[in-house]
């Protein structure tokens, strides 16, 4: 169950110039969070901005009760929260979202990343690589915009580095180098977040190759518990819309249409 609470800002680390790393002490809640949740952040106890900012999680260190997110600034919102300091109390809730990754009795999974879209992913990695061989997939738009390849290195059993100039790495998409690895590598599921575009050709990679796919969605929400219904996707079969911050963020790549 969700949970409102008061979490100190222990560390605070500016990975580049508009990306932020927040670890924060959440006590024995760290305990109950899974690969593929997020978290609602209180930016500010002005009246401005109002809103609180869904954060998807980075990490967590169940035993030492730390959670770590990993965020872009792109607005008033993610300014404003960047501009805390270490000993800061932040209000959260969490952890939300009920579709997280479903990688138990998979053998060799592939985890594809483009953009900000990896962060969510690292929790993921870590912990599926404890059971099943993790190949990993990131693709940025070129080299200074590269984050956390040592991260994803030490929990992957591969990992491969894109960008779309060329600039670091292989030149090019990382799903087309997935594409070229699937039936080298007997991919039996694969696990994504990223740009619309890239999960649309990761739908339909899955689709041909008859494999299980999961994307993880990223919708702007108000509340992040499913009363403002902000955050609708459209389901592939029916007529009642599926909600981002409750059914998700994790879907069947099938369940939606994006």
């Amino acid at each position: 169950m969700p949970k409102v609470i008061k979490a100190k800002l222990l560390k605070k680390e500016q990975l580049k110039e508009d990306i932020f790393k927040f670890s924060m002490d959440i006590g024995e809640l760290a305990k109950q969070v899974k690969p593929g949740q997020f978290i609602e952040m209180q930016v500010s106890e002005e009246i401005e901005p109002f809103l609180r900012r869904p954060i998807s999680v980075y990490n967590v260190e169940k035993e030492k009760g730390i959670l770590e997110v990993i965020f872009r600034t792109s607005g008033k919102g993610t300014q404003t929260l960047s501009k805390k300091a270490e000993g800061d109390i932040i209000d959260i809730i969490g952890p939300l979202g009920h579709g997280t990754f479903k990688y138990e009795g998979y053998k060799n999974i592939a985890i594809l990343g483009g953009g900000i879209g990896v962060f969510p992913l690292y929790e993921l990695a870590k912990n599926a690589k404890k059971e099943v061989r993790v190949n990993t997939y990131l693709g940025f738009r070129d080299a200074d915009t590269v984050v956390l390849e040592k991260e994803f290195k030490e929990v992957s059993d591969s990992l491969v580095i894109t960008t779309d100039d060329g600039s670091y790495g292989i030149h090019g998409f990382a799903i087309n180098v997935l594409k070229e690895e699937i039936a080298k590598k007997k991919i039996d599921a694969i696990f994504a977040c990223g740009p619309l575009v890239m999960l649309k050709a990761t739908q339909a990679l899955a689709k041909e190759a008859g494999i299980f796919c999961q994307i993880s969605l990223e919708e702007k929400m108000g509340c992040g518990f499913g009363v403002c219904l902000g955050c609708a996707v459209k389901p592939a079969e029916g007529t009642y819309y599926l909600h981002v911050c409750k059914q998700g963020p994790v879907f069947e790549a099938d369940k939606v249409e994006i």
